[in-house]
């Protein structure tokens, strides 16, 4: 069975005039009751000071004369009484219709206490509906009898449905007006859901350049701001994966071309090895360039992996306490011979006691990448390695005087991929930067690089001391 959808819209309106149905029903007999018991208490009240006034007059040596005047009186307001005594027969007045008084045990026992019995309606002992009160009146200290007094009730409810009337009006009209509003703010905050099922929908299709309304005035607004932070992430996370899947075209290119070359090479050099068609004063020749480039393809596959285990977190860094110096002179010590090939010098300056909290293998790893590409892109120079003690962290610096980087393009070399210039023929991949940056990172460090052209580059790095 197909299940029945109501609309947001209808729903809002039906659970405001719900609501406010519900509250003026139950604010209407709140209200109605309320002036119900009001008025039946003020006529009882209205009996109660006439009733004290003809018992203080039957207090008197020769009453009658004087009942009788209350008895005009109360008759212009439609108001009965009469004076009976404790077997309930009528004392005054001697003849009239008023009806015998006929108590019940439980109402007697409330007069014989000397307390006053008030009745705000009575339907059965009298020919019509009436409020009356019976007070007590006593002589020489004892019970005589008492005074009843009546009065119709009909004014009352007449009062009433009046205000019954009244009040029906004037909760239609509420009801009317509270309708009009409620369409209106229903409208209102559908439109608001409107707009963002259509902005989510066009999310959906791809379109990520969307942007609701935003204000701090209800939910409503917190939600849009939410949603523009939504859109604009995915946003930047799609053009940065534009970006990377240009990247990745580009290394893949790069790493063809590259690849290729040194596969030629290596296979032209065996093929030649076999069929005997190098000479044997070149074949040593030969054999060492095959190995140098099989090192290169062996070296661009090991980068790749490489990062890829940093990226998902599958290193585990061993933390230790490392002498400056003994860093230092390892890493000065495994390169010297490359910076010699190209006429450069490496100098390391530390201060005593200056001490390195990292791992020792990756700490080697990134200032190999870091001074290799300082020796590549520096002929005939000095290579500078200097540590220096800040009270939160240690710094090592690397600094060179060769070639330099374009301002331009310092932010981006520790973009995976990227290579600075194609043209020097470097052979590098842009990985060895890539992979210095997740490892300093691993590091709860930090890595900045200042540089100027054809005035050297530098590079800092800042690693938290141990706690």
């Amino acid at each position: 069975m197909k299940n029945t959808r109501i609309k947001y819209f209808y729903q809002l309106i039906a659970s405001h005039m719900s609501i406010l149905l519900i509250a003026f029903l139950i604010l209407s007999v709140l209200f109605v009751r309320y002036v119900d018991d009001f008025a039946y208490n003020e006529k009882a009240q209205e009996l109660e000071n006439y009733g004290e006034q003809i018992i203080d007059e039957l207090g008197h040596k020769r009453p009658g004369t004087n009942l009788q005047s209350y008895v005009s009186i109360l008759k212009a307001q439609n108001i009965s009484f009469i004076v009976f005594d404790q077997q309930s027969r009528i004392l005054y007045p001697v003849s009239g219709s008023f009806p015998p008084v006929e108590l019940t045990p439980k109402e007697w026992n409330v007069i014989e206490q000397g307390e006053t019995l008030i009745v705000n309606r009575d339907v059965e002992r009298f020919d019509f509906t009436v409020t009356f009160v019976a007070m007590p009146y006593f002589e020489n200290d004892q019970l005589a009898g008492g005074v009843l007094l009546a009065s119709p009730v009909s004014g009352v409810s007449e009062m009433i449905a009046e205000l019954n009337k009244t009040l029906t009006t004037a909760i239609l009209i509420a009801f009317a007006i509270a309708l009009l509003f409620s369409l209106w703010l229903s409208k209102m905050h559908v439109s608001r859901i409107q707009r963002m099922q259509k902005a989510t929908s066009m999310i959906s299709e791809g379109h990520y350049d969307v942007n609701l309304p935003e204000s701090n005035f209800d939910e409503f607004g917190d939600l849009a701001h939410d949603f523009n932070k939504m859109a604009a992430k995915l946003q930047q996370s799609n053009e940065e994966i534009d970006r990377l899947e240009n990247r990745r075209r580009q290394f893949m290119a790069d790493v063809s071309h590259e690849m290729r070359t040194p596969l030629t090479t290596i296979a032209g050099i065996m093929e030649g090895l076999r069929n005997n068609m190098i000479e044997e004063s070149q074949r040593e020749k030969g054999i060492r360039l095959a190995s140098e480039e099989t090192k290169r393809l062996m070296r661009l596959v090991n980068e790749n992996l490489d990062y890829e285990k940093i990226r998902s977190n599958q290193v585990v860094l061993t933390k230790e306490e490392i002498d400056a110096d003994e860093l230092l002179e390892i890493i000065q010590e495994q390169l010297y011979q490359q910076a010699k090939d190209k006429g450069n010098t490496i100098v390391i300056h530390t201060n005593p006691g200056d001490i390195i909290y990292g791992d020792m293998d990756r700490l080697i790893q990134i200032l190999m990448n870091i001074v290799k590409n300082a020796i590549q892109f520096t002929e005939g120079g000095t290579i500078f390695l200097t540590t220096h003690s800040e009270p939160d962290h240690m710094s090592i610096i690397v600094e060179d005087n060769g070639v330099g980087i374009d301002v331009e393009e310092i932010d981006l070399i520790w973009r995976r991929f990227y290579k600075a210039d194609l043209s020097r023929g470097s052979g590098q991949f842009g990985l060895g930067l890539s992979i210095v940056k997740q490892l300093v990172t691993l590091h709860d460090g930090e890595i900045d690089v200042e540089s100027k052209k054809e005035q050297g580059t530098k590079f800092i790095i800042r690693l938290p001391h141990k706690k």
